[in-house]
């Protein structure tokens, strides 16, 4: 075995050479021995799940200058180059064969091609560097749900990004013998005198679904670099297409109900529309705020939170709003933030609340106020998608049993929210599962937050949220959706929420934490004890049901103007919706299921039957009056 691995076995010292002897996994070995040929480290240090082997690597980040050591114990902080601030959808690509077709909405590049020019990038971006290699499980290890990874990265950083995110499976890779592991190759690339990628504008990130492998270089940031996050999403998103389980861009919550128990729920928003707030609300428990695999156990739909951390945004969280985060990030243990501005070893972001230094350190470099980019264009104090890292465990509200279950929790419903200023309700209920899938995960838009109050913004197309990290044509996912719960015992129920809908003058008609009752009117409807009626889109909460929760829940007053306001249906609105759907639906390209294009097809002529009937806004109570009986027929 030494002899065929001659090249890995030698840059190993004794400790990492023994490690991977001990595997007796020739797959892996393969795996590593090619590439650590093709990038040519001067050393490879091989992470068990052994403590000291991380904190070798924590040390290392420091040691190198990746991250530095802040004022509070345990904290670090990590700038990614001024170009290297966000995920790179351009230069992320799928390598498919000749003749494959992902849908026109994938960017993809031949697989031989993208494969020379990517590996061209990394021969030898690694000299000069030591390079770690990882083990690690998405969900948790020894499980139903679980699917391993192994990381190749020269980025101390992301190494120790992967620790606090992942768990760690080196044992299990010699226990479980997983076949078909998930394979990542990283190299920042050459770097500047800051540590940070120096060449951004060869920053490639491409994924070869034939061989499950992702390469990334010449980039740092956590979303382009981190394999088991995003792009181990599309790997997963594959590979569930295949095995008939769903990999989704979705939290995991545990919400109380009145009998003192726990429903749990599974909720995708896309950005920028209330998803960590939701999963993190006062009162309820967090499992996990990003990544879900489902799963069918014994009759039921069961999930578990691929991870164990969170690689968060950081702006906008302030004590007020957001205590329990506050306190982690201003308490000693192991937090990483990314794209701050840093003063005296004090970490400041855009929204914390706190009055704006007027210099520091940020991902500029030095920087003070007024200071400008090569395009003339100011450089903000702190970037506005400046970043946290830390582990679920240290939240007050982290439901930790339900974190590590091995069969996961079941799933009792799946929430859908966008931002949308004029079209849905704050809340309401599918009729049934292949309802929701279709004109609510499927139809799912979000509004640019750019917009200025009451205008209308960009409306963007996201289906379950997941519209960047699909690696399978649109259709085919939300056919893969419908056939789901297909002879399960119990089907989850789906809602939908809208946090930001608006009054004609542009003024938001619910609160911020107006969601606590949502949550709390959906966890009534999984339990029983609340009704609701229907309408052309679903089932509708009662003024009455509501009265009562804002009061027990908020103490605060709900009249009939409250209720009448946010949930009179906007029936142009919601046609014009299903139109827009229809259209981007009824593409051959994207594949869609006939059951999807007629589920639209009859929401739209109930549309239109009450456009006809009753206009284009009609009142909650005129709803259940007149229109309850025949609307979901």
């Amino acid at each position: 075995m030494v002899e065929r691995y001659e090249n890995l076995f030698r840059l190993c010292d004794e400790r990492s050479r023994k490690a991977l002897e001990n595997l007796g996994r020739e797959d892996v070995l393969t795996f590593l021995e090619e590439y650590v040929s093709l990038c040519q480290p001067d050393s490879v240090f091989v992470r068990t799940d052994d403590p000291e082997t991380i904190e070798y690597i924590r040390r290392r980040a420091i040691e190198l200058g990746e991250e530095k050591p802040l004022k509070i114990e345990g904290h670090t902080v990590h700038f990614d180059g001024i170009k290297d601030q966000a995920r790179d959808k351009e230069n992320t690509r799928f390598l498919v064969e000749e003749g494959e077709d992902l849908g026109v909405s994938l960017n993809t590049i031949d697989r031989k091609q993208g494969l020379a020019e990517v590996k061209d990038l990394l021969k030898g971006a690694m000299k000069g560097k030591e390079a770690y290699v990882l083990f690690m499980g998405l969900g948790p290890v020894d499980s139903p749900f679980s699917l391993y990874a192994v990381q190749l990265t020269d980025s101390a950083y992301v190494a120790h990004s992967e620790d606090i995110l992942y768990r760690p499976a080196y044992e299990a890779f010699k226990k479980a013998r997983p076949e078909g592991f998930f394979r990542f190759v990283h190299s920042a690339g050459e770097l500047d005198e800051r540590n940070n990628s120096k060449n951004v504008d060869r920053r490639r990130i491409y994924i070869d679904l034939k061989d499950e492998i992702v390469y990334s270089v010449n980039t740092q940031y956590a979303g382009n670099t981190v394999g088991l996050k995003k792009l181990a999403l599309r790997l997963a998103i594959r590979r569930a297409d295949r095995e008939g389980w769903l990999a989704e861009h979705m939290f995991l919550m545990g919400v109380h109900t009145r009998e003192g128990d726990k429903v749990y729920f599974t909720g995708a928003f896309p950005s920028a529309c209330g998803k960590t707030s939701t999963c993190m609300v006062e009162g309820e428990n967090i499992v996990g705020d990003d990544i879900s695999y489902l799963r069918r156990l014994n009759g039921r739909v069961r999930a578990v939170n691929v991870e164990r951390g969170i690689f968060g945004i950081i702006r906008d969280v302030n004590p007020k709003d957001d205590p329990l985060i506050w306190k982690v990030l201003t308490s000693p243990g192991e937090v990483i933030f990314s794209n701050v501005l840093v003063v005296d070893g004090i970490p400041y972001w855009q929204g914390d609340g706190r009055e704006i230094p007027k210099r520091g350190e940020n991902f500029s470099g030095e920087w003070y106020k007024g200071k400008k980019d090569e395009d003339g264009k100011e450089i903000p104090y702190a970037h506005p998608n400046a970043r946290y890292t830390i582990r679920l465990s240290s939240l007050e509200n982290c439901d930790c049993r339900a974190l590590e279950a091995r069969e996961g929790v079941e799933v009792s419903a799946v929430i859908y929210g966008g931002r949308d200023s004029d079209t849905w309700v704050p809340v309401f209920q599918s009729f049934d599962w292949v309802h929701g899938v279709v004109t609510i995960g499927a139809a799912l838009e979000s509004e640019t937050t750019a917009a200025t109050l009451g205008a209308v913004g960009v409306r963007k197309f996201n289906p379950m949220a997941n519209l960047d990290f699909l690696s399978i044509p649109i259709g085919r996912y939300v056919e893969n959706h419908i056939k789901f719960v297909e002879g399960l015992k119990k089907v989850p129920i789906i809602f939908g929420v809208n946090y930001f809908q608006r009054d004609e003058n542009g003024k938001f008609l619910t609160g911020m934490h107006d969601k606590r009752v949502w949550l709390k009117w959906m966890a009534g409807r999984v339990k029983g004890y609340f009704s609701a009626f229907a309408t052309p889109i679903g089932y509708f909460p009662y003024y009455e049901d509501l009265k009562v929760l804002f009061a027990e829940v908020l103490g605060k007053e709900y009249t009939k103007k409250d209720y009448e306001a946010q949930f009179s249906l906007r029936v142009k609105n919601n046609l014009d919706k299903i139109n827009r759907m229809l259209e981007i639906y009824s593409d051959p390209s994207a594949k869609t299921p006939e059951v999807a294009l007629e589920v639209f097809r009859r929401q739209k002529a109930i549309l239109e039957k009450m456009l006809s009937c009753q206009g284009e806004v009609v009142s909650p109570f005129v709803l259940m009056e007149k229109f309850a009986p025949n609307c979901c027929k």
